[in-house]
């Protein structure tokens, strides 16, 4: 079974940038869509962006388009979040999760990391 471990999370000032990494303990994420969803605090795990297992197809929730790009390197075993131009709602504990085929809805997603920590200071 893929185990997936998040890093990068932190605390950066409005209009700031993180890079967050996710990394898989096996060979068999080079098949998976990976994604990256959030929750903040009282609300629902929300997707962010997905990428397919080439890395040629990715999708963007509306909120982070333009400002966030995902990327991935199959050699590696990595997945990465590049987020720039942040803002005060972008705080969240960020997830990285896999599976076979694109979907935005987190109950589709077998394989989830543990979360890492974005917090965005006004």
């Amino acid at each position: 079974q893929v185990q997936l471990v998040e890093s990068g999370g932190g605390l950066v000032q409005a209009g700031g940038s993180l890079r967050l990494s996710c990394v898989a303990s096996e060979r068999t994420f080079n098949n998976y869509v990976m994604a990256w969803f959030r929750q903040a605090p009282g609300k629902e795990r929300e997707f962010v962006a997905s990428i397919n297992w080439s890395g040629g197809s990715t999708l963007y929730a509306d909120s982070v388009k333009g400002r966030f790009t995902i990327s991935r390197d199959n050699f590696k075993n990595t997945v990465f979040l590049q987020m720039d131009s942040l803002k005060p709602e972008d705080t969240a504990v960020y997830y990285c999760a896999g599976r076979s085929y694109i979907s935005r809805r987190p109950d589709d997603f077998p394989y989830w990391g543990q979360g890492t920590q974005v917090t965005v200071s006004s």
